[in-house]
């Protein structure tokens, strides 16, 4: 399945597939494709075939013509549905089907942003690059199939190509490279890549003793990364076949695009040029692909019921780094769901098992960000051997099969011996969180010694089943406690052995929850996720306030930046303007940290007395400015930043403040 990539990378939707469809897995596909990258041609086969006779509709994109077409080896005629740029050709039920077809595929646009690939389909090939997407029409796939393929491939001799699965063979002879590949195991649909990349290749053993082929298929001006890259691929196999079991595929292969998209298939993953440039997408976003090859592309998602897989990947791959890095990296993540989440407005939530797919903000929020937390709170619901001994059980039992949330919990009951029915139903089936308060706390000296500490706690409606940490300062140091919490407002009552100070909730962050004023600090994604955001230009300068208009385009989900009630601010402008600005409208200067690293652009967050949050873009000119549009929209979690032209030079989050209920405050 075509899913979205993790980290800066842009988002591309995932596919959302029925638990019906694992029914029609018997459909096998063989498919032979001819591409010419430079005049955007392509020419196809198939044999269509099925274990049984059945009906079938083919969806081809109108961009072709069918040019043949037969059903158990007798042609037919045939009249085509156009819906959403695909033709619909339902067909009498039959064994096999043979279609010839061919066409022009749109042209490669390597000028796509991030935002861009979000909803862009259209099977597009160039010198630079091809892409057909799955569900773009560049093959006549059957409606609402898995199937099993082989896909051979005839490029010119300078381009290579692939799709996910076994490379069967390939050679370059009579000026035109050919290679062919087979998947056996039920696919979501079929995705061609093809560049003029160099191939660099390694083989490893997998835990299970089989031989996995480890590929680069990068392009000339990035081809020396790509020992790395294998260096990292195969240590992410290595450490997911210790935590899961051994790995599915025969091969993994790291292939470069040249636009900004980001992708996780089976077997490989589709990131760009600039994104495999970055230094740290090696320890990130890279292990995060790997990892679908066991959760999404391993175990399929029951997508009518939702898609677990992008959290449960999150949890184990991204969260996971962050926790080897240390206890207060972890947080720092942690703290960065909980950020986004306060930044989402709340008309956006939903429940978590109705996300499916990342469209846009929103939804990644939930769907990667709530979900990854609700494994983290599972693991601390049953200790960490259930845990784990629950996901290897599930791979066992789920491998290559769809799977939904109510088999994972299942698997997690049976390791844990715990009903798990509250936990699951309250974080899947309802939209929102619990907002935490301390709203009282008291103590008293015991006659017998020791303290008792009485902690309030209100959590509104409606009321989550909650075991709710506490950290208790006393003159010797920190007491950490649970309270259990299952009504809107409860008192709990904890005995102590010291005098107690101060009580903490929730230090750690180690629940969902809606966070308080003070415990989110502002970040770029207040703003981006704004419902009424407006756009402040204090300058007439031309030139500035075209940046600031295309910068805002970028930046914001909403469009509409001309609001007299708006809810957030993108104050745009050159440095002598924001400062003047700031002056006038009585906020604070800018900050000095910023002020002394300087560089050609800095960013940076206020949260005015009223609670709105204002963004401040102040450039050295015009062209600084323009730098921003690409990378800015990729930092929402930061409070603030500098660049010296596209490149982030500075960066962080101002300090949270944890909610503290000080015991002498009356």
């Amino acid at each position: 399945m075509i899913r979205p990539a993790a980290g800066l990378v842009a988002l591309i939707c995932a596919l959302s597939w029925p638990a019906s469809a694992l029914a029609a897995a018997s459909t096998t596909h063989a498919i032979q494709v001819r591409i010419e990258p430079d005049t955007q041609q392509l020419e196809g086969r198939d044999q269509i075939s099925f274990d049984a006779p059945r009906a079938a509709t083919l969806l081809l994109s109108t961009r072709f013509r069918i040019d043949a077409l037969a059903v158990d080896a007798r042609s037919i005629e045939f009249q085509a549905r156009l819906v959403d740029g695909l033709q619909h050709i339902s067909l009498p039920p039959a064994r096999r089907i043979d279609v010839r077809w061919s066409g022009k595929l749109a042209p490669l646009d390597s000028s796509l942003d991030h935002r861009d690939t979000l909803t862009y389909d259209e099977p597009a090939s160039g010198s630079e690059g091809t892409f057909l997407p799955s569900g773009s029409g560049w093959y006549p796939e059957v409606e609402g199939a898995l199937a099993r393929y082989s896909v051979a491939l005839d490029l010119p001799a300078d381009q290579r190509g692939l799709v996910p699965g076994r490379l069967v063979e390939e050679h370059v002879a009579q000026g035109r490279y050919r290679a062919r590949f087979e998947f056996r195991h039920p696919a979501e649909g079929i995705t061609l890549m093809a560049g003029p990349y160099r191939i660099e290749e390694r083989r490893v053993r997998t835990a299970d003793g089989r031989e996995v082929r480890l590929r680069t298929y990068f392009h000339p001006e990035i081809a020396d990364l790509a020992s790395g890259y294998l260096d990292s691929v195969e240590g992410y196999i290595n450490l997911y076949e210790r935590e899961i079991g051994p790995y599915p595929f025969s091969e993994f292969s790291v292939v470069s695009s040249p636009t900004p998209t980001g992708f996780g298939m089976p077997t490989l993953t589709y990131l760009g040029i600039s994104v495999l440039r970055l230094p740290f997408i090696r320890a990130t976003s890279l292990g995060h692909e790997v990892l679908h090859d066991w959760w999404g592309n391993g175990v399929y998602p029951d997508y009518a019921r939702g898609n677990w897989a992008e959290g449960l990947t999150t949890f184990m791959a991204d969260y996971a780094y962050r926790e080897r890095e240390g206890p207060q990296a972890a947080l720092a993540a942690r703290l960065a769901w909980l950020s986004d989440y306060a930044a989402m407005p709340r008309d956006q939530d939903m429940p978590l098992d109705h996300f499916t797919e990342r469209t846009h903000g929103a939804t990644q929020i939930i769907g990667y960000d709530k979900s990854a937390m609700l494994f983290f709170m599972l693991r601390d619901e049953i200790g960490k051997a259930a845990f784990d001994q629950a996901l290897r059980d599930f791979w066992n039992n789920y491998r290559f099969r769809i799977a939904s949330w109510s088999d994972l919990r299942g698997a997690f009951e049976r390791t844990s011996g715990k009903d798990l029915s509250t936990f699951f139903a309250q974080w899947l089936q309802r939209a929102g969180a619990p907002d935490l308060r301390i709203v009282d706390a008291h103590s008293k000296l015991l006659a017998a010694g020791g303290w008792r500490l009485s902690v309030t706690l209100d959590q509104g409606a409606p009321a989550y089943t909650l075991s709710v940490p506490l950290a208790v300062r006393t003159a010797d140091g920190e007491i950490t406690r649970r309270v259990e919490l299952a009504r809107e407002r409860g008192t709990s009552v904890l005995d102590l052995p010291v005098k107690p100070l101060a009580v903490v909730l929730d230090p750690e962050l180690r629940l969902w929850r809606h966070l308080a004023p003070s415990e989110a600090p502002p970040i770029l994604r207040d703003l981006m996720l704004a419902e009424r955001p407006a756009l402040v230009v204090p300058t007439a300068d031309a030139a500035v306030r075209t940046a600031a208009q295309e910068l805002a385009a970028q930046l914001l989900e909403r469009a509409d930046t001309a609001r007299a009630d708006a809810s957030a601010l993108l104050v745009v402008g050159l440095h002598a303007d924001i400062d003047a600005w700031l002056a006038r409208e009585g906020m604070p200067a800018r900050p000095a940290m910023l002020a002394a690293t300087r560089g050609s652009a800095q960013v940076w967050t206020v949260r005015t007395r009223g609670g709105r949050v204002v963004l401040l873009v102040s450039a050295r000119d015009a062209p600084a400015l323009a730098a921003l549009a690409r990378p800015l929209p990729h930092y929402g979690r930061e409070s603030y930043l500098a660049f010296e032209g596209a490149h982030a030079i500075a960066r962080g989050t101002w300090p949270t403040q944890p909610q503290v209920w000080k015991l002498d405050r009356h």
